[in-house]
């Protein structure tokens, strides 16, 4: 797995909290990008799903719509 390396900055109070209580902050940030990704992607899924239900557009015609727009240009 490729990484990259992030630099960032915090609150030196977090960073001290952080160490303090052992919350390996790398691992913290990664959790949590992970997750708010993946909510990310939901609520994505969730808005085509609703546009989709508000389309009264066959899959058939859009095919054919973009086929012909294709053309045109």
């Amino acid at each position: 797995m490729k990484t990259e390396v992030l630099s960032i900055r915090v609150k030196k109070e977090l960073k001290d909290d952080a160490d303090r209580l052992g919350i390996d902050v790398r691992m913290a940030l990664e959790k949590l990008l992970e997750e708010m990704i993946e909510v990310k992607k939901q609520r994505g899924k969730e808005i085509a799903m609703e546009l989709s239900k508000n389309m009264s557009v066959t899959v058939k015609d859009w095919v054919n719509d973009v086929r012909n727009t294709r053309k045109e240009a």
